[in-house]
C-alpha cells in the first residue's frame, strides 16, 4: 500500500528542525512535543491559516519518518544519515559557516567534503519543498544550513514566491571572501524573492558582497538578479529584526508561583544585594570569558565584595562535539573555579555557574531575582535573551547591560551598552548598573519595554510575510504559451 501524498501547502516553511522533538515514552512508544522557541511560536497561526507545511530535520539521524500532520500542521520530515550530520551540520554549517559569520571570533575550517554534504543535504530539502508546495505558493527558507535552498527551489518551481531568513550575522566582505564556495552562497541566496536579516548592516554587508563578487545592481529597492531568459528580477535585501513572543514572558512574569521562585533564587543566594545574571549557549561568541574577567577583576580591586554581589552565569549546553566547544568549556569551568577559590566565604560564592539548560518557567524566575543582566557577545545576530529580560520586567526594575555588537543594541538604546572586548569600560558599566537609582530604572526600563512590546515575534513574521506578498504582486504575468 502507498503511502498518501501530503496535500499541496500554500505556504512551506524550510528550516534544519521540525518543529517538534520526538520523545519515547516508558512503554516505548513513540510521540511528538511541540519544541520551545520563537520561530515556532509566531509561525503556527499562520501555517495554520494558509494550510501550512514544514520541511526539517526530524532531530536524529538514521530515521525514516513519513509525513504527518501535528496541531494543524503538514510536517515533512528529511532524514539524514548520521555521516550527513557530521559533515553537513557539525562542518560545513558550525565549523566554517557559524565562525566565518561571527568576525572569525573561532579559525573557521574548509573542506571540500563538508561542501559537497552540504550542496547535497540542501538538494534534498529543496527537493521535498518543492514537493509539498502549491501551485503558485510561498515558501520561506530559514537560516545558514539552507542558504542553497532558495535557488534550487527556484530551478525547478519557477511558479513559487521564495523567501530567505538569515538568523545570524552576515560578515563584512574582508571576511566573507575567504570562503571557497562565495559565489555558489551569494547566488543559492538570490535565488529568494526576499532575503531578511536581523540588522541593517548585515543586508549591506550581503550586498557588497554581491557587488564585489557578481558585479551585480543594488539599490535600496533590491539587486538586479539576471535571469536565464535575459530578463532581470528584483531581490529585495533587508533588515527584518526578529523578536520574542512578549505576551508569553508578561503572563509568565506575573504568575505568583514565578515571583515566589524568584524570591526562593534570592534566598538560595544567600541574599545578595545585588545579581548579575548571564543566560547564553555555551558558545564563543557570546562573550562568556570577556565577562568573567571584568566580574573577576571587579573582585579584586575590591569595588564589590562576595557578600554583596553574586553572578550566576547560565551556559546551555551546546555542539558538545565540536573541538573549540569543549576547549570552551575546560576554559570557562577553569576561570569560574579559580575567581571562586579566591573569593568564596562560607555563606556566599562568587559565581553560580550552572552548565544546564532549564524551562522557560525557571528563566523567567531567574530574569526577575536578577538585578543587572549582562549580554556581553562578541558578535551576535540578535540576542533574544535581552528581550526577555526587558518583557520579563514588568516591575520597570533591573538593568541590562548590553554589547554593541549583538544585534538588540540596535533596537534598545536605553540599555547601558558596552564594547565587550574593552574589560576597563565593561567594569564601569557593571558598577554603573549596580549603582543605578530606581527612579533611572524605571526610566529605562519602560522605554525598552515600549520596544519590546511593541515589535514582538508576530509582527516580525507578518512584516516578513508582506514583503513576500509584495514580491508576488510585482511579479510579471506570463501569458499562457
Amino acid at each position: 500500500m502507498t503511502e498518501p501524498v501530503p496535500p499541496a501547502a500554500q505556504l512551506v516553511v524550510v528550516a534544519n528542525r521540525l518543529p517538534v522533538d520526538r520523545v519515547v515514552d516508558a512503554a516505548d512508544e513513540q510521540d511528538w512535543r511541540r519544541s520551545p522557541g520563537g520561530l515556532v511560536t509566531a509561525l503556527e497561526p499562520v501555517m495554520r491559516r494558509a494550510d501550512g507545511a514544514w520541511v526539517g530535520w526530524p532531530g536524529q539521524p538514521d530515521i525514516e519518518v513519513e509525513p504527518f500532520e501535528f496541531e494543524g500542521t503538514q510536517l515533512v520530515p528529511v532524514s539524514l544519515s548520521a555521516e550527513e550530520v557530521e559533515l553537513y551540520y557539525e562542518g560545513m554549517s558550525n565549523d566554517t559557516f557559524w565562525p566565518l559569520y561571527h568576525d572569525v571570533i573561532a579559525a573557521p575550517r574548509y573542506r571540500r567534503l563538508w561542501w559537497d554534504a552540504y550542496v547535497k543535504v540542501n538538494r534534498r530539502f529543496a527537493e521535498a519543498a518543492a514537493g509539498v508546495a502549491a501551485e503558485g505558493g510561498t515558501v520561506w527558507v530559514q537560516d545558514y544550513q539552507l542558504q542553497l535552498v532558495p535557488q534550487m527551489l527556484r530551478e525547478a518551481r519557477p511558479d513559487l514566491t521564495i523567501g530567505y531568513f538569515h538568523h545570524i550575522p552576515f560578515p563584512a566582505y574582508g571576511l566573507y571572501s575567504q570562503l571557497p564556495w562565495r559565489r555558489q552562497v551569494l547566488e543559492g541566496l538570490l535565488g529568494a524573492d526576499v532575503i531578511g536579516f536581523q540588522r541593517v548592516a548585515d543586508a549591506g554587508n550581503f550586498a557588497r558582497a554581491v557587488r564585489r563578487q557578481l558585479r551585480y545592481q543594488t539599490k535600496a529597492t533590491g539587486i538586479a538578479v539576471p535571469e536565464p531568459d535575459g530578463s532581470t528580477r528584483n531581490a529585495l535585501a533587508k533588515a527584518f529584526p526578529i523578536s520574542i513572543d512578549t505576551g508569553s514572558y508578561i503572563e509568565l512574569a506575573g504568575r505568583p508561583d514565578i515571583m515566589a521562585r524568584a524570591a526562593e533564587i534570592r534566598e538560595s543566594l544567600g541574599n545578595p544585594k545585588k545579581i548579575l545574571l548571564g543566560v547564553d549557549r555555551l558558545d564563543y561568541t557570546k562573550g562568556i570569558r570577556h565577562r568573567l574577567k571584568a566580574f573577576g577583576e571587579l573582585l579584586e580591586d575590591g569595588r564589590i565584595d562576595v557578600e554583596d554581589v553574586t553572578l550566576v552565569q547560565v551556559a546551555s549546553p551546546s555542539r558538545e562535539r565540536v573541538e573549540a566547544y569543549m576547549q570552551l568549556r575546560d576554559e570557562i569551568e577553569l576561570t569560574v573555579g579559580r575567581i571562586n577559590g579566591d573569593h568564596d566565604t562560607m555563606g556566599h560564592t562568587a559565581i553560580r555557574y550552572l552548565h544546564q539548560a532549564y524551562p522557560r518557567e525557571e528563566m523567567v524566575a531567574l530574569f526577575r531575582a536578577a538585578d543587572v543582566m549582562l549580554v556581553t557577545a562578541l558578535r551576535d545576530g540578535m540576542n533574544l535573551v535581552a528581550k526577555e529580560y526587558v518583557a520579563a520586567r514588568t516591575d520597570n526594575r533591573g538593568v541590562l547591560v548590553l554589547s554593541e555588537f549583538a544585534g538588540a543594541a540596535d533596537e534598545l538604546p536605553s540599555a547601558i551598552r558596552i564594547n565587550p572586548h574593552d574589560i576597563h569600560g565593561m567594569k564601569e558599566a557593571i558598577m554603573r548598573a549596580i549603582e543605578m537609582p530606581a527612579a533611572e530604572q524605571g526610566r529605562r526600563m519602560r522605554a525598552l519595554r515600549k520596544k519590546v512590546v511593541e515589535s514582538d515575534v508576530a509582527s516580525w513574521s507578518r512584516s516578513f510575510l508582506d514583503a513576500l506578498d509584495a514580491a508576488r504582486a510585482s511579479k510579471p504575468v506570463k501569458a499562457d504559451a
